[in-house]
């Protein structure tokens, strides 16, 4: 199923207490002292420099060593005056689906739940210095796309997509919460649709990842490589050159009838909603309502918000509503406190429990705490913003940056 492919991208974490649903000791210390080699490759030509993810065997799902050799790379890259262009690209079918799921929970599970949030770190700076290079980033995005690849991707200047691509947030069926700076980058999208997306985990494909800005240019799969080839010739920064070169060789794109897209305006009646309550409310009113096979978009989020965390959902409709006057650098900073407080179990389990239900004993309904959203108040969910009360933790810090985030708006 996707939702499988879905849930293996997502990147985990756990605390240090060690529970049977994990690998043993030994099978851990086997798989971290044996790294795959090659994990991201790096070509250049002429005035481009290419970063290919290649773990496509795990849905090119990224790893502590792959993060590292990105970051020092990037900086190589920046420093180079020749370097005018940099193409991100994920090597087979997949993009990138996330984070190493079995690396992380391994690496945890022989340590403590520090290793996730050093793990989480990295990959957070990494996202927060490609978002504001001071080289144009186009990201070649054909396949998944889920968690820490839309971290890499979303703010890239660029944003390619094809027909084979498939974008979903749905960390909140295990108990995290759409992060990477999601909540800026999906806070952003037309009307409410961002808290759509967050909610619900819904999918959408490249044509409606386009129409509602995700995405920059639709090409197709064919001619991507072509794509790609053009790409290595340019030399030049120029924003303006490099749409061109990518606009010739761009599709127009029609929307499915069924497409979620289509439905905006009554999902800005839904999700304008002040609370995931009245959200699930107005939903089951709207449900009622539709047309006769006009509501299976519907019945879908009621579905998945229903089976979701009630705590995650809670912590992200507060995150998007306060990201829509933020800057990425707090977006990222604040998911980063929330994701620590999740690995370390702080107020309640709900990642670990979701992570054992839906990855380790796959298929299984995880036990919530609490397990309703009216159980869920809002003074529980303020303190998973909060500073967490551990003598070595401590706020991330991001770089100083000069390079604000900057893309390029979506061409339909």
């Amino acid at each position: 199923m996707l939702l499988t492919l879905i849930l293996i991208g997502l990147y985990l974490s756990h605390s240090s207490k060690s529970s049977s649903f994990f690998p043993s000791s030994l099978m851990a210390s086997r798989f971290l002292s044996h790294p795959e080699p090659n994990q991201v490759l790096f070509e250049e030509s002429s005035c481009v420099r290419k970063v290919i993810l290649n773990r496509p065997h795990k849905l090119n799902s990224l790893t502590y060593e792959m993060i590292s050799q990105i970051l020092r790379n990037l900086e190589v890259y920046e420093k180079d005056p020749i370097v005018k262009l940099l193409i991100l690209k994920g090597q087979g079918k997949t993009f990138c689906a996330g984070g190493d799921v079995v690396g992380m929970v391994l690496s945890i599970n022989e340590g403590h739940w520090s290793f996730g949030a050093s793990f989480y770190k990295k990959q957070l700076t990494l996202d927060y210095l490609l978002a504001t290079s001071t080289k144009p980033l186009v990201s070649l995005i054909n396949g998944i796309i889920m968690g820490g690849g839309a971290g890499l991707s979303m703010n890239s200047m660029f944003r390619v997509v094809t027909e084979n691509t498939v974008f979903a947030m749905p960390e909140g069926q295990i108990g995290l919460f759409p992060d990477v700076g999601a909540s800026y980058f999906l806070s952003r999208l037309p009307g409410y649709f961002g808290e759509y997306l967050g909610l619900t985990g819904a999918r959408l494909d490249g044509k409606e990842m386009l129409a509602c800005g995700l995405a920059t240019h639709f090409v197709l799969s064919k001619d991507l490589l072509l794509l790609e080839n053009a790409l290595s010739e340019v030399a030049s920064s120029d924003a303006s050159t490099i749409s061109r070169v990518i606009s010739g060789f761009s599709s127009k794109i029609s929307l499915k009838k069924e497409s979620a897209y289509r439905r905006l305006e009554t999902i800005n009646k839904c999700f304008s909603r002040r609370t995931v309550e009245e959200i699930l409310s107005m939903l089951v009113t709207m449900e009622n309502e539709a047309a006769n096979g006009d509501n299976k978009w519907i019945i879908q989020a009621i579905s998945s918000m229903k089976s979701a965390s009630p705590t995650s959902l809670k912590i992200f409709l507060k995150l998007i509503r306060e990201g829509r006057t933020k800057e990425l650098k707090d977006c990222l900073i604040q998911d980063y406190t929330i994701a620590c407080h999740m690995f370390r179990r702080t107020f309640n389990p709900d990642f670990i429990e979701g992570s054992r239900a839906k990855l380790f004993e796959k298929g299984q309904q995880p036990k919530w705490e609490p397990s309703k959203l009216e159980l869920v108040r809002d003074d529980f969910v303020n303190q998973y913003f909060e500073k967490v009360d551990d003598a070595d933790w401590e706020y991330l810090e991001l770089p100083a940056r000069s390079n604000l985030a900057k893309t390029w708006e979506s061409k339909l």
